[in-house]
């Protein structure tokens, strides 16, 4: 209502103002002043009101200007006067309407615009906050924003960064060629890699960097936001590792060479070794049988002495000779049936025994896949230290058997109720030479354990022992399921 109320005040002021200029004799003034009416109604109120004004001047111009005078006659004469009157407040009212409209359109843009600097202003300095590198770069390599955090990383200030070229103000050393790199971008919007880059202060530094590609409405690039993190550290940890790994690479096969050097040392030692031990051995009994007569008795003694440490020589040698081998043979591996092979080790064993009854407890055994000679090596020698070691037990017991655990695959024990050993020198049980008893009381050249830590590391395994002075001795294999 407020706006219809303009478009009749405005022709009641408009009128006043026609009839106060009339009453000092000034003519012809009333025609303009409701054309300006009209077009101030028009301006402020809209198109409806506008209307109402065009229809009240023509009424009021009628009656208080258009003779007969106080009447709303009209003669065919006052009709080119009201044409010309019709068609200036139209072509007026329909200038001041799209003037109206194309201001109230830019008066609408700037209000959008303002709102979109003050949210993109609320946006850049958010971008500020942050410690991470952002910045923003035309489609011709240009810097157009530069955060703090590029600030803080680079060096540069943002008056020194903008309108540069970013490449050639960080000097970046890109994986693969830029060609490349831009042709990925434009396929796919975004670009993720390590660059190198240059600081203001001349260090270079590793970055991890992400471009993501703006386009407009028209779907045509426009910008490139890239974001950057330091991974220098990171870089460097990386060619640290890699050149340690590189100088294990190098010791590994040192130390290989050397292992295949000492095992081919020993195998040749141990072969030649065999030659001259078996003369000594030899013309020692022949010395004992002819010649046993003619010497006393400690001479006798001595002789044997010699013999038997020949014999055990040869021994020690013979078993240095079958680890030798276990490192140098070729693992042949087969389905395995463990308790065939297990069956076939005790009735070797068991000659051992000098026929002591032992208690044999042997459980399910699973098949196993390995070298089937390597792994009755194994077993031969456990259960032969088991024999062994259960000499003076009123009841030897010896139990074999298996549990499966998933951590570990496929675990296989041999327990006895023999002498055992004291844990503190557990680790002393695998290394060749090592014995935990004195010779004089058990026979044996201290290889055993380490031919069967041998064979079972060639598969993948590991083996260990649990023992108690006086109370028995337990051997663990551990090894992957087939």
């Amino acid at each position: 209502m407020q706006r219809y109320g303009l478009a009749v005040a405005s022709v009641a002021i408009a009128l006043g103002i026609a009839l106060l200029l009339a009453s000092y004799n000034f003519r012809g003034i009333e025609f303009p002043l409701f054309l300006i009416a009209i077009a101030l109604t028009v301006w402020y109120a809209g198109t409806g009101p506008a209307i109402v004004a065009f229809v009240l001047s023509g009424l009021v111009f009628d009656y208080y200007f258009t003779p007969p005078f106080y009447s709303f006659a009209i003669t065919r004469y006052d009709l080119p006067y009201y044409v010309m009157f019709v068609a200036f407040a139209l072509l007026l009212t329909w200038f001041t309407t799209i003037r109206r409209r194309v201001e109230q359109d830019l008066l609408r843009s700037r209000n959008e615009l303002q709102k979109e600097v003050a949210v993109r202003t609320r946006q850049a300095n958010l971008l500020n906050l942050t410690h991470d590198t952002i910045f923003v770069r035309d489609m011709n390599d240009l810097i157009t924003y530069w955060n703090h955090g590029a600030e803080e990383m680079y060096g540069w200030t943002v008056e020194q960064a903008i309108g540069k070229r970013s490449h050639d103000l960080l000097q970046t050393i890109f994986p693969t060629p830029l060609d490349e790199i831009s042709a990925e971008l434009l396929r796919t919007d975004r670009w993720e890699g390590e660059l190198r880059h240059t600081k203001a202060d001349k260090t270079n530094l590793y970055v991890s960097s992400r471009w993501s590609l703006q386009r407009n409405e028209q779907n045509s690039p426009i910008a490139i936001l890239e974001t950057n993190n330091d991974i220098t550290q990171r870089k460097r940890g990386e060619q640290e590792i890699r050149k340690l790994n590189f100088e294990l690479e190098k010791r590994a096969s040192e130390l290989e060479a050397a292992n295949k050097e000492l095992e081919a040392f020993a195998y040749s030692v141990s072969h030649d070794l065999r030659a001259p031990l078996r003369h000594m051995a030899g013309f020692t009994e022949l010395l004992q049988k002819n010649a046993s007569t003619t010497f006393d008795d400690k001479s006798r003694r001595y002789m044997a002495i010699l013999l038997e440490s020949a014999k055990r020589m040869g021994t020690l040698i013979d078993d240095l000779l079958a680890f030798s081998r276990i490192g140098r043979a070729e693992t042949r591996r087969t389905m395995v049936n463990l308790e065939q092979l297990v069956k076939e080790v005790q009735s070797e064993v068991k000659q051992e025994a000098n026929g002591r009854d032992i208690r044999w407890r042997v459980g399910p055994l699973p098949n196993l896949y390995g070298d089937p000679s390597m792994l009755k090596l194994a077993f031969v020698n456990l259960l032969s230290n088991a024999v062994k070691f259960t000499r003076t037990r009123a009841q030897p017991e010896i139990q074999i058997g298996s549990v499966e655990r998933p951590q570990n695959g496929i675990v296989l024990f041999v327990k006895d109720n023999g002498v055992g050993f004291d844990m503190k020198y557990a680790d002393k049980l695998f290394g060749v030479f090592q014995r935990l008893h004195r010779a004089e009381e058990y026979e044996g050249t201290g290889i055993g354990l380490a031919t069967v830590k041998r064979i079972i590391h060639r598969h993948g395994g590991e083996v260990w022992g649990e023992g108690l002075v006086d109370n028995g001795a337990t051997f663990y294999l551990s090894l992957p399921k087939p």
